[in-house]
């Protein structure tokens, strides 16, 4: 795809957050100011692109197309009406209307939105991940010695993700459990809490090629005394907040030659596991030397130009208008079925 080719549409998800979680709204807000960057990268480099925001009408979106016809979609929707869980049908919007799209299909999406059920599929294929259970509401507790770590089963982007997930003693687990039930009105996922480092690993595919970007860490270095070592939801979204502040990314990491290509080789494996194509992030958590263990597989993460994706990027020499030919390429080339 040259600049000279025809018009390129983002596609975003306007704020909308999700009633009762109004505490939890920065993840969703700050897609806007990733598609205004993609945007700002696409025309600097001569291509014509609109923003293309979706509220809750994807009949107008579809009409906004007619009107201004576009040759494929870069696709930075991660909601639809505030709800993340509804991320998926719209990238099955797109592909039922016959769109070219950047990023992940709907299975994948799904999929990957359903923590369980994800990691069910990686130990399938061999892959390490963490024991844990699925608790429903009503349901009875695991048996499980502590540490353990309570999330949220369907959300991403370190949404109901705390201190107090961290469990230390048994008699917090129902408190927390209960709490996911009642503030995500969902199941709640009960894993062994991994006391190590933190690694991610950008997976980035080229045509036909996947490769595995240069290892990130987040340090823990200056965590406060008695805060569990986890990129809480402060962590991950609110800047002035000390725990944003004690969690700093590394990109490269330092780390032996043989970890990093095990982190690598393992990333690209989940990326393959998961369905996932164009690109990706493998989260994983290193107890000891090279006990590794997935945390999960992200397919749609942020891509804005301070988020860990692009940092690796840069680390492998790509830059960011770059990355987005890519992304286009493999769009195209996958056609409209």
């Amino acid at each position: 795809m040259t600049p000279s080719s025809p018009r390129v549409g983002i596609v975003f998800n306007a704020s909308q957050p999700a009633a009762g979680r109004s505490d939890e709204t920065i993840s969703e807000t700050s897609i806007q100011e990733t598609a205004a960057a993609v945007h700002a990268a696409l025309t600097a480099v001569g291509y014509t692109a609109v923003l293309l925001p979706v509220h809750d009408d994807l009949l107008n979106l579809a009409v906004r197309l007619q009107q201004t016809p576009c040759a494929l979609l870069i696709n930075l929707c991660e909601a639809f009406r505030g709800i993340p869980q509804l991320e998926s049908h719209v990238a099955a919007f797109f592909e039922a209307m016959g769109w070219r799209f950047t990023g992940n299909g709907p299975a994948t999406l799904a999929l990957c939105q359903q923590k369980f059920a994800s990691k069910a599929l990686l130990k399938a294929c061999s892959l390490p991940c963490a024991p844990g259970f699925l608790v429903e509401p009503g349901d009875d507790l695991p048996e499980m010695e502590t540490p353990l770590i309570v999330k949220p089963n369907a959300e991403d982007a370190s949404l109901g993700i705390y201190a107090d997930s961290v469990i230390f003693e048994k008699s917090r687990l129902r408190p927390q459990v209960e709490k996911i039930w009642s503030d995500y009105h969902q199941a709640a996922l009960v894993e062994r809490y991994v006391d190590g480092r933190e690694f991610n690993v950008a997976v980035l595919q080229e045509g036909a090629q996947v490769r595995a970007l240069p290892v990130s860490e987040i340090s823990f270095s200056g965590m406060p005394d008695g805060m569990p070592h986890i990129v809480s939801y402060e962590a991950k979204w609110f800047e002035e907040h000390p725990l944003y502040q004690a969690t700093v990314p590394q990109c490269p990491a330092p780390v032996s030659k043989a970890l990093q290509e095990a982190l690598q080789s393992l990333a690209v494996r989940a990326f393959r596991a998961m369905g996932c194509r164009d690109y990706a992030r493998v989260d994983f958590r290193v107890a000891g030397e090279q006990e590794i263990y997935i945390l999960e597989v992200n397919p749609n993460p942020d891509i804005s130009p301070a988020a860990g994706y692009v940092r690796a990027l840069k680390a492998a020499g790509l830059d960011y208008a770059g990355f987005w030919r890519i992304m286009m390429s493999n769009a195209l080339g996958r056609g409209v079925r």
